[in-house]
């Protein structure tokens, strides 16, 4: 079997979209989907050709069955995707209104720290060009090790790319956050992240100075999120910024996860950081556009056509 192009290690679980807008008490259908920010980078990737994996944790129950299979389903190889016996399957509500807040049930102890060291496909995880891990990950045992194990695996040339991905409610406190990503940084090639992620990992309040900081850590590429003004990727040789494709916003949730799948494509493609940035932003914009996120990431054709739409306006 080929080697994968993207390996995504870290959290699944399962989304609950609203069907009706606006505030949950006003919603009475949903339409499930498999979420968690790492499984919807592998989703994305996946719907734009690359061989994708996951190395994940689900519960032995039937939301962990559907997650399982939603996966398989998109083509990605889910042979490290472990049931768990006796774990829940975590669960994500969000509410379709500005500023799309998002609740996970996730029970203590949490399924998606159970990735254990030992438990690896060695083969799989060296083999593979891209190994995306989030931050996350770090946040408990034993799934810092196995993140820092498979990181050691690595073949010379693969990438690592860490989404510096910040949950307040997955840590003991945003100190112990910042005392993880001070090890994580280290062992990656890119780095991506939000402005209030950079300053939690690196202490930069600037774009500018959080992307100086990722290099100095460590990293051959930073990419900082901007929100409504773009984002910003630098190296040791230039600096990119790329403003936002206007579109008319129907979902707060997803358009990160776009980006990184779309990301890896761009790298495994060898484009140019423009050229790279440009994809990805155009990518996180239609998701951004759609209802749903998994379900809503875009193929190869669609991220074009937006971009040659928004080239001729």
């Amino acid at each position: 079997m080929a080697a994968l192009e993207v390996l995504s290690m870290g959290r699944t679980l399962v989304d609950l979209y609203p069907e009706q807008d606006g505030p949950l008490e006003s919603v009475t259908t949903y339409a499930s989907s498999v979420g968690g920010s790492p499984s919807n980078v592998a989703i994305a990737a996946a719907r734009l050709g690359r061989r994708t994996g996951m190395i994940s944790r689900v519960g032995d129950d039937a939301l962990g069955r559907y997650a399982r299979a939603a996966l398989a389903a998109e083509g990605i190889d889910v042979s490290q995707v472990v049931a768990v016996p006796g774990a829940i399957t975590p669960v994500a509500v969000c509410e379709i209104q500005d500023p799309f807040p998002l609740t996970i049930y996730r029970p203590t102890p949490p399924v998606d720290v159970e990735i254990a060291p030992d438990s690896l496909d060695q083969q799989t995880v060296a083999s593979a060009s891209i190994l995306w891990m989030s931050l996350s990950g770090f946040s408990a045992e034993p799934s810092r090790t196995a993140h820092h194990q498979a990181a050691r695996l690595r073949q010379d040339g693969a990438e690592l790319v860490l989404d510096l991905d910040y949950r307040p409610a997955f840590w003991a406190s945003e100190q112990a956050a910042t005392q993880a990503a001070a090890s994580a940084l280290t062992l990656a090639s890119v780095v991506v992240g939000n402005l209030e992620e950079c300053r939690i990992s690196t202490g930069a309040t600037t774009a500018d100075d959080a992307a100086s900081r990722l290099l100095a850590a460590g990293a051959r590429l930073a990419v900082v999120k901007l929100g409504g003004e773009g984002v910003l990727a630098a190296t040791a040789e230039e600096r990119v910024v790329v403003r936002p494709i206007p579109i008319h916003q129907v979902n707060g949730l997803g358009a990160g996860d776009a980006f990184g799948g779309a990301l890896c494509h761009g790298l495994l493609a060898g484009w140019h950081l423009s050229e790279l940035l440009d994809f990805a932003n155009a990518a996180g914009a239609v998701v951004a556009s759609r209802r749903g996120c998994s379900t809503a990431m875009p193929t190869a054709g669609e991220v074009g056509e937006l971009l040659a739409t928004s080239r001729r306006a």
